[in-house]
């Protein structure tokens, strides 16, 4: 039997997982076959929308990029295999976490989506650390629920259910108000010891003067959490034809329960282990420690999050990623284009990467910011990308470049210095995948000078949290054994694979610390923008 005969009777016969992803930039499906590898994808390019103050996608949109890309990937399926997709084993989605998506008891949604990145709730958000003495961030979805019932928004009284994008998309495919333990954690705080909500805080909140106006219970409004591995329910006749509008797609196929995209990251790096991390770049950018135990400290700078299976976990959240690259990048196409010279994008990216090479370990003095939205960990409100020199800075492409990336972590390196520097936090090896780490190497060198740790890269690493929660979809049919997922992953998904590490220099690090020193002075630079760039 050749490996196309083998395909194809994999997807004719279900021993198949589907996973799709809605990522800030993509929304991406991904089926894999029973050794995990991808055999089919799909994809739809999408941008968050600001509308009256609010980073939104609307419902219409969301709905619109699940269909087409999961259309994309049958479409690849028949063309690659011969074969009409009408068959998965099991499936799994999993979105960006926190934000908020309110209903009715009718099932409509109350207000627009409001998604991770807006940053709208610092009252809420500063009072609940200091009621729970436990960090809630501006972008949780508990917080987002207190803004608005401090602010008296009038869909507060017919609030029925609240969840995440991951959550909802599986709720209206399944029937199931559940969510996977990690995406649940970036909702409201969970407790180590039950896997549950931490039921002092529900009461904590509940017992809240402006919550007990609305005689709110807010364990009632939240989904049930379930771990990886858990039954979350099956795809319905309804559930199937919303997915798949050529209606071939079968009913009844289990599905995991939905993740967001920092547990879709660990799987998708074999993260998911104590002393292991993986870091994340596209829009916005993150870290995931997982730890041996609890931090000494509260930090606003780091989130408490979970593993898919509930073990504890640090995380350096920052707001912006690589927009502002993305927009320069850009820029120079449209140069190309001017002079008539025409480069493929990816070639262009490779091009001006590799620039890193030559530049000096500080930057030449440059400092940048990428800031299109607000910045939690650096107190910056609203987000005005800028770039500042002094006169005798060293001024070329090459710094330049550097300046662009080295500021994409910026922000995310004060919560990483916290974890490890501050808290002592034991780090053996840091994965990554996302944009970043398409361009060879260069990835890789920045961030492993950024937290002075050796930082690996998978060939899956393209494949991102589509794969991930395709995986987490294929732990679920596949737990009879009774594997944990981090057995599941060592011994099965990623037996023989070969990461390839760059180690941190010491050269690059004491750069990267110079800079890092001239990015916190600057701070005031960024926050006067804000307060004067109207």
């Amino acid at each position: 039997m050749t490996i196309k005969d083998k395909r194809v009777e994999e997807i004719e016969n279900g021993k198949t997982s589907l996973g799709i992803e809605f990522g800030s930039t993509r929304i991406k499906a991904v089926l894999i076959g029973n050794d995990f590898s991808p055999l089919a994808s799909g994809s739809f390019e999408w941008e968050t929308s600001l509308e009256n103050e609010i980073w939104t996608y609307s419902l219409e949109e969301i709905w619109k990029g699940l269909q087409y890309s999961y259309q994309k990937l049958f479409a690849e399926v028949k063309e690659k295999y011969g074969v009409t997709l009408s068959k998965v084993g099991s499936i799994g989605f999993s979105a960006m976490m926190h934000g908020y998506m309110a209903f009715d008891k009718q099932g409509e949604l109350l207000v627009p989506f409001r998604t991770w990145r807006n940053t709208m709730t610092e009252e809420a958000a500063k009072k609940l650390t200091e009621l729970f003495q436990f960090n809630i961030p501006e972008r949780w979805s508990i917080a987002h629920l207190y803004q608005a019932i401090l602010h008296k928004e009038p869909h507060i009284e017919k609030l029925d259910f609240l969840t995440t994008l991951a959550g909802y998309i599986h709720w209206q495919l399944t029937g199931e108000k559940v969510l996977g333990i990690c995406d649940a954690s970036g909702m409201f705080p969970i407790d180590m010891n039950t896997h549950n909500y931490d039921e002092h805080m529900l009461k904590a909140f509940n017992h809240l003067p402006e919550v007990e106006k609305y005689s709110l219970n807010v364990e009632s409004l939240l989904p049930k959490v379930l771990l990886a591995g858990e039954n979350a329910g099956v795809l319905t006749a309804e559930g199937a034809k919303k997915l798949d509008v050529s209606g071939n797609l079968q009913s009844g196929i289990p599905i995991c329960p939905p993740e967001g995209d920092a547990g879709t990251g660990m799987v998708a790096t074999n993260s998911v282990a104590p002393r292991t991390g993986n870091i994340s770049a596209g829009t916005s950018i993150f870290a995931m420690v997982v730890l041996e135990k609890p931090l000494e400290k509260v930090h606003t700078e780091i989130d408490m999050v979970t593993t898919p299976t509930g073990d504890l976990v640090g995380m350096a959240h920052a707001n912006n990623g690589y927009s502002d690259i993305d927009s320069w990048v850009n820029i120079f196409h449209e140069f190309a284009e001017a002079i008539n010279v025409k480069i493929p994008k990816d070639l262009l990216y490779m091009g001006l990467y590799s620039q890193v090479f030559l530049a000096d370990p500080d930057c030449g003095g440059i400092l940048a910011y990428n800031y299109f939205a607000g910045e939690n960990i650096t107190g910056v409100s609203e987000g005005r990308p800028m770039v500042v020199r002094k006169p005798k800075s060293k001024f070329n492409l090459p710094n330049f470049m550097k300046a662009h990336l080295f500021t994409s972590l910026g922000a995310l390196k004060i919560g990483m210095d916290i974890l490890l520097k501050d808290e002592g936090v034991k780090l053996d090896k840091l994965l990554g995948h996302g944009g970043l780490f398409k361009t060879p190497i260069v990835g890789q060198e920045i961030v492993a000078a950024a937290v002075n740790t050796p930082v690996s890269v998978m060939k899956t690493a393209g494949e991102g949290g589509a794969w991930g929660i395709a995986l987490l979809a294929s732990y679920l049919k596949n737990r009879e054994d009774g594997s944990t997922l981090p057995e599941f992953l060592s011994k099965k998904v990623f037996a023989g694979y070969v990461a390839e590490e760059v180690k941190p220099e010491q050269k690059e690090v004491d750069g990267f610390e110079q800079f890092m020193d001239r990015y916190k002075k600057g701070i005031a630079i960024e926050k006067a923008a804000v307060e004067h760039l109207i």
